[in-house]
């Protein structure tokens, strides 16, 4: 009898540590990870989150969100969301139709600052806010002074804004255009995908884009082109001007029309393949690392290359290679100690956060699956970490989500 006694209590304590686990070890088992890496990689420094299911607080004045285009946490920890009022469905704007089909919600200004605790601070923009603000709305980062600078997606989103914190226009690089894709042209831009500020430098890095498919740079004072490349530091003339054969995910996947212009295809991603000499559209993120390293993110290749600031190539990382359809290196963010030992590599198409070494990009462990349930994720799109080393995600396509990570000290 007291065996029996002593076997339940065994069972109920591991199922308490089950139910307790932080979310980077409890659904990792769930996940299709690459099992050599991680059984050579895993590590006991590597950070691990548990998810927030109260975060955020209830939008005020009847809003709702939209898809999550873009996300950033300033030096202050304000979480800006830049969202995609265009995506809310009818349905879900019952009280705004005429006559109101229900008593919920409203159509939400497409930028929304919050706090840590989940309360939206300021808002504004959107449709009509100024004469180019982008169709589909998609990226955004907050400089050292507050400026908020915001890219679009869509088909004639060929510009990135800057603004005041309060939404007056500073400063405009490219502008809307439909003009076929032109990866040699510095004064229009191809659906941008990815910003990043180099405060120090004075430069913008942007990720161009879903339609053209290169890294560029310009001052952030005036605007002007500075320099720029392509996969494996390419000069802007060998990079190609084909566009991507239908099928391989991209644009359309998010809601937006697929650039058409140009007579040469791609042909389909396929793993196996031999490394690309150029990047896929999209180039879905450009970030930099503490050491000056220049990551961006070749989503539909699955891979992370590794660059100087002046676009020489260092290294890359693959991922998920079998993943196919809208790829597996969708953005990351860096770890939260000083040398940022790791990266958190988000993948939209498999709904995972894989938590990478930087050195070497073996992947340690992960966390996330495919679900509406919190800590889950429906296409996760952009993630954010703050001074703490929490993280925030956002969601795109019918999930329409952010969700806050909480780092496990």
């Amino acid at each position: 009898m007291n065996e029996k006694l002593q076997c339940g209590a065994v069972t109920a304590l591991i199922a308490l540590f089950l139910i307790t686990m932080p979310v980077a070890f409890a659904q990792s088992n769930n996940a299709p990870h690459e099992l050599d890496d991680l059984a050579a990689g895993n590590a006991n420094d590597a950070p691990r989150y548990k998810v927030d299911p109260f975060w955020p607080k209830e939008l005020p004045n009847n809003w709702i969100m939209g898809a999550v285009g873009g996300l950033f946490v300033d030096r202050q920890d304000h979480i800006w969301v830049l969202q995609r009022p265009g995506t809310s469905t009818k349905v879900e704007l019952g009280s705004s139709q005429n006559p109101p089909i229900s008593d919920c919600c409203n159509k939400t200004p497409s930028l929304l600052e919050f706090d840590t605790a989940g309360n939206v601070i300021r808002s504004w923009g959107g449709p009509a806010f100024v004469k180019d603000w982008p169709t589909t709305e998609h990226a955004i980062w907050v400089d050292k002074d507050g400026n908020v600078w915001i890219s679009g997606s869509g088909a004639d989103d060929r510009q990135v804004i800057k603004f005041t914190s309060d939404g007056q226009p500073l400063l405009e690089i490219g502008r809307k255009s439909t003009e076929p894709k032109n990866n040699q042209d510095t004064s229009l831009l191809g659906q941008p995908a990815a910003i990043t500020v180099d405060d120090e430098a004075h430069e913008v890095y942007i990720g161009d884009g879903y339609m053209n498919n290169r890294v560029v740079v310009y001052d952030s004072d005036t605007g002007k082109f500075k320099r720029g490349w392509g996969a494996y530091g390419i000069p802007l003339s060998q990079i190609s001007n084909a566009v991507e054969s239908s099928g391989t995910g991209g644009a359309a996947d998010e809601g937006r029309s697929p650039a058409t212009a140009g007579s040469q295809k791609i042909a389909p991603y396929k793993a196996g393949d031999l490394p690309d000499k150029q990047f896929r559209s999209p180039v879905h993120c450009v970030r930099i690392a503490n050491d000056g390293l220049v990551y961006v993110c070749d989503r539909h290749n699955d891979r992370i290359q590794v660059f100087t600031k002046q676009g020489k190539f260092l290294k890359e990382f693959f991922l998920r290679t079998a993943a196919l359809h809208n790829g597996s290196t969708w953005t990351l963010a860096f770890s939260h100690d000083l040398e940022q030992k790791y990266m958190l590599v988000v993948d939209g198409e498999d709904n995972h956060i894989f938590v990478m070494r930087r050195s070497d990009g073996v992947v340690v462990s992960s966390f996330g699956h495919a679900g509406r349930n919190a800590g889950q994720f429906i296409e996760v799109h952009q993630i954010g970490m703050d001074s703490k080393g929490d993280i925030y995600t956002g969601e795109v396509i019918t999930a329409k989500r952010l969700q806050k990570f909480i780092l496990q000290k």
